[in-house]
């Protein structure tokens, strides 16, 4: 087991990313909180996690609130004992929108969730890893915030900050021997993806046009799944990445060449 012994907290693990990466956590030995805004999806996860033998709580947060990233960070130590593996998964879409278009509330929500809720959550836990002597911290980016898309603006600005606050992080942690990296997924088959080409999230004829768009645009042919980010996401927790910090992974069939 390649987390045997380890204690994992994962934002957004409630779909998608953020729930394939709990389950695989798990089943490779790690204890899990489980954060997620859905109350709902968020506690079928550590359904699934416990059901499966492993052990799991779950932690409703807004990962933009100070206090809830706070609460999270705590909540996790004082059940597990400590933190080795944070996992900044959670993130919002946005629609393909002209610049003009998007609104400022759609800008500050975007930066909220995809950035300001990297930063909170690596400031609280940060304390924790100096503490024990290391740990690792993961942060979901995009393709998007190394390659940009037209419509996107807001999206891949907020994942461009993503990136570069890894890097940041990275060098400033490094003497404290906490490993910090991003993973960069291009368009990917989770519940999320919906929402890039329709606010309803709708699985229409708009919609199946609108994904053969995107998969023309990646070389594999494919998009991501889940269980691709998942497995980047063990890789990047585990000793097989014991000197990696600073990288942005691109989990992205080519998309980024």
């Amino acid at each position: 087991m390649k987390l045997k012994n380890k204690v994992a907290l994962i934002t957004g693990a409630g779909s998608g990313m953020g729930q394939a990466s709990a389950l695989l956590f798990s089943q490779e030995g790690a204890k899990v909180c489980v954060v997620d805004i859905d109350d709902k999806s968020g506690e079928q996860t550590v359904k699934l996690i416990k059901q499966n033998g492993g052990e799991a709580i779950f932690f409703q947060a807004d990962v933009s609130k100070a206090d809830d990233a706070e609460k999270m960070i705590k909540t996790t130590v004082d059940a597990f004992g400590k933190l080795d593996i944070l996992f900044n998964n959670a993130g919002i879409p946005m629609t393909m929108t002209p610049v003009e278009e998007v609104k400022e509330d759609l800008w500050d929500r975007i930066m909220e969730i995809n950035v300001k809720g990297i930063f909170l959550g690596c400031k609280y836990a940060i304390p924790i890893m100096k503490k024990q002597g290391g740990g690792v911290i993961i942060n979901t980016a995009s393709i998007s915030g190394v390659r940009a898309r037209p419509g996107l603006s807001a999206y891949t600005a907020s994942k461009g900050a993503a990136i570069l606050l890894t890097r940041g992080l990275a060098i400033e942690l490094a003497p404290h021997q906490i490993r910090v990296n991003c993973i960069n997924p291009v368009a990917t088959d989770t519940p999320m993806f919906p929402k890039f080409i329709d606010e309803s999230g709708a699985k229409d004829e708009k919609y199946e046009e609108a994904k053969k768009r995107f998969i023309d645009t990646i070389p594999m042919g494919r998009l991501a799944t889940a269980e691709d980010i998942a497995r980047t996401a063990l890789f990047l927790a585990s000793d097989d990445s014991s000197f990696i910090t600073g990288v942005g992974l691109e989990v992205d069939g080519g998309r980024g060449i």
